[in-house]
């Protein structure tokens, strides 16, 4: 059964950031042809883009008002007692031993942490181009610079992607399938 710490809310806006997500990162391999007259991978890759801005400031502001297991105030700032759990968490892992903890604590914030600023990098960017970029034209000025930390944060969100479900990944094999705790649906 899902996580009664994580509400339905919670656990919609995780999947929507999921299933956003993949969506931008493939359709964002075909965005390139911007600069034709004829875009449709730019265009697919805007309005995915422009739905994982939504979700991502969902995200945003249920850190703010959701319940307490998803608010930012658990677990930022990063403040040095934080930091602290979050080396004794490496320390754990450089003797390949895995700590659990309940919730952003640790290790485990300091990563949503750089993950939520990544996309959020992508959001604020992403919408930038979705308003100002003329497909067609070349960016210049500040857009290319915006294009280019757009372009920037994609490898961070991808790093980051890649160690949150590792890590899920590596739960489940030592017998704590943490994926549980957002399941969008009842286990049986």
């Amino acid at each position: 059964m899902p996580d009664a710490r994580y509400d339905a809310t919670t656990r919609l806006i995780h999947l929507v950031l999921v299933l956003a997500g993949i969506a931008a990162l493939v359709s964002g391999q075909f965005a390139g042809d911007f600069r034709r007259a004829v875009h449709p991978g730019f265009d697919v890759h805007r309005w995915i883009g422009l739905g994982m801005a939504v979700a991502v400031a969902a995200r945003l502001a249920w850190g703010f008002v959701g319940p307490s297991a998803v608010r930012f105030a658990a677990w930022l700032p990063l403040t040095r007692s934080r930091l602290a759990v979050a080396r004794q968490d490496l320390a754990q892992l450089a003797r390949l031993r895995l700590t659990l903890r309940e919730g952003h604590e640790g290790l485990a914030g300091v990563a949503q942490a750089l993950g939520l600023l990544a996309f959020s990098v992508l959001a604020l960017t992403g919408v930038a181009m979705f308003v100002w970029l003329e497909p067609g034209a070349r960016p210049t000025g500040w857009l290319r610079t915006v294009k280019e930390l757009h372009e920037g944060a994609e490898p961070v969100a991808i790093a980051y992607v890649a160690l949150h479900a590792g890590a899920v990944l590596v739960h489940s094999l030592m017998g704590h399938p943490v994926w549980q705790r957002m399941a969008p649906w009842p286990r049986r």
